[in-house]
């Protein structure tokens, strides 16, 4: 179950198709053993770039079961978000029937005061049942709702089940500092935090105190082995790491084709049959996997991981 001490790489797994567009279970037990192999602490399946908006909810159901077994007993976080409650409660129960280790969600769209955040957390929390742990996702960028540090103190004080902050302000440093702060003193109690932001800002959320990431970069065991590096003051070595996978790590964060180059990627090392996105989704043109493949040598003379 997930807690608030909770810690390391969570991937967040693409949602695998078939080129015909179907869901591929196959490739979803296929990316678990993956990411086994790869050294990751989780699995976050059903986010963002899950392309779960994408999927019927009998799919939604069938992604988190496939992904659970496949991930052999090892924590695995659904993420929940809906803009209805009753959506999003018969999901988190359907998910931690199955093994689930916990669920995700952000505030909806168009969530603008404090006020109107916290009552919806509250009214979320009693819809998916005070016993289950949740994560709660600040993503501005994305949903446009914006939440102050004040206002995750409020509700982490609060809100006995939230147990982890996904972290994906940009810039956000200052608020992982300053929620460090507040542990230190006493003044909020024990919050796990994972990072998003694409890993860009690893490096230095982990130097804030960040306790890991939660990302799908489509090299995990480079943030696995930057985690590992910082948890043992080594952050030299961190960097060293970081600063080689710089480069593919941008060009995967482009708005719009990010997803298409992750799959595409991970299609080459083997954890999924196919790139595919389902529709309405971005392709890669000749000369963007002209790019990644260029990008890919030159990572692989730093890493031979990259040797595909």
């Amino acid at each position: 179950m997930l807690t608030s001490q909770s810690k390391g790489v969570y991937a967040i797994a693409p949602t695998p198709f078939l080129p015909d567009g179907t869901l591929d279970e196959a490739s979803i037990s296929r990316m678990a053993e993956f990411y086994i192999a790869k050294g990751v602490d989780g699995l976050t399946v059903l986010g963002l770039l899950g392309e779960a908006n994408k999927l019927v909810p009998e799919e939604a159901v069938s992604v988190v079961k496939a992904s659970i077994d496949g991930f052999k007993g090892r924590p695995v976080i659904v993420g929940v978000s809906s803009p209805g409650l009753q959506s999003m409660r018969r999901l988190a129960r359907e998910a931690m029937d199955l093994g689930a280790a916990g669920v995700m969600f952000t505030p909806p769209s168009g969530m603008r005061t404090d006020e109107q955040i916290a009552t919806y957390v509250r009214q979320a929390v009693e819809a998916i049942g005070a016993d289950v742990p949740f994560v709660l996702q600040d993503h501005p960028t994305v949903t446009g709702v914006v939440m102050s540090s004040q206002l995750i103190r409020r509700i982490v004080q609060e809100t006995p089940s939230c147990v982890m902050l996904k972290h994906e302000d940009w810039p956000g440093l200052e608020k992982i500092s300053l929620l460090r702060r507040w542990q230190s003193v006493g003044e909020m109690r024990d919050l796990a935090i994972l990072c998003g932001n694409g890993g860009l800002f690893l490096d230095c959320e982990m130097a804030r105190g960040a306790d890991g990431a939660m990302t799908g970069y489509a090299f995990p065991e480079m943030l696995v082995d930057v985690v590992a590096h910082h948890s043992v003051g080594n952050r030299q070595a961190a960097q060293d790491i970081f600063e080689a996978h710089l480069p593919l790590l941008r060009y995967e964060q482009q708005p719009a084709v990010g997803l298409a180059v992750r799959k595409y990627i991970l299609q080459k090392r083997g954890a999924i049959a196919h790139g595919t996105l389902r529709a309405p989704g971005s392709s890669l043109g000749s000369e963007a996997i002209a790019e990644i493949d260029f990008l890919l040598e030159r990572l692989s003379g730093h890493d031979r991981s990259a040797v595909i």
